[in-house]
């Protein structure tokens, strides 16, 4: 099936886009699009030319990764179109096709996958603390590190129900609710996805000569820190 027809059947493209007139007031309020390559304007009108290159081209770049999702664009529209919706629809049909590996910024999904997206089935929420390494935020300096030791004493200090089974912050989320969690995700067709993206990523990691396992290992480390130059990388992991 051709790309045009396989985005045209996703809800988010037929609720994202109605009527676009290229006006760009999506562009002028769009946070991104301030700090990236990145204007939802050309998207939304690349889209509605419906050029099957171009589309792939869509696909296989970084640019679809910069939306934040914020839907600035859907308030402001004159025209009642959503270009952040049509965007979770590229995303979706790039990780079908494969064709986010063909991105750095695409290829950076392993590492949400395997925090946020494993932090949700494992724990119930998006970050956990017990998880947050701080070695991956050295701008935040020594008091990082303390917070994290001392994370039991605050938290209780600050009246959480961290660990605990009541109600309450960071309460510790029932197996029961857990369960439920993976039954959406099964079905909803998160758990393919997460699979898709782990298998391809292994790919790419051999073509890389970089060691991939699970976790924050080095292929992990390799996206995180923003593409180290390969080599320096691959030296590195030796």
């Amino acid at each position: 099936m051709k790309l045009l027809k396989k985005l045209q059947k996703d809800v988010r493209y037929i609720e994202g886009l109605k009527a676009c007139i290229n006006c760009g007031v999506c562009t002028a309020v769009c946070p991104a699009a301030q700090f990236c390559d990145y204007d939802p304007r050309i998207i939304v009108d690349t889209v509605q030319h419906g050029n099957e290159k171009e589309i792939e081209q869509l696909l296989k770049s970084d640019t679809i990764w910069y939306c934040g999702e914020c839907l600035s664009c859907k308030t402001r529209c004159p025209r009642g179109n959503t270009p952040g919706y049509i965007i979770q629809a590229l995303r979706s049909l790039s990780i079908e096709t494969g064709l986010f590996m063909e991105s750095k910024q695409g290829q950076k999904q392993l590492a949400i996958k395997r925090t946020v997206g494993e932090h949700i089935l494992k724990y119930g929420y998006c970050v956990y603390i017990d998880e947050v390494d701080t070695e991956m935020y050295p701008e935040q300096g020594p008091v990082w590190d303390w917070l994290k030791k001392n994370r039991n004493q605050i938290l209780e200090e600050l009246g959480t129900s961290y660990k605990k089974e009541q109600s309450g912050t960071l309460r510790r989320i029932s197996k029961e609710s857990l369960d439920d969690l993976q039954r959406i995700f099964d079905e909803t067709g998160a758990t393919e996805r997460f699979e898709k993206i782990e298998m391809l990523s292994a790919q790419k990691a051999r073509e890389l000569g970089i060691d991939f396992s699970e976790g924050k290992d080095p292929y992990f480390e390799y996206l995180y820190n923003g593409f180290q130059d390969q080599e320096e990388q691959i030296n590195d992991i030796d």
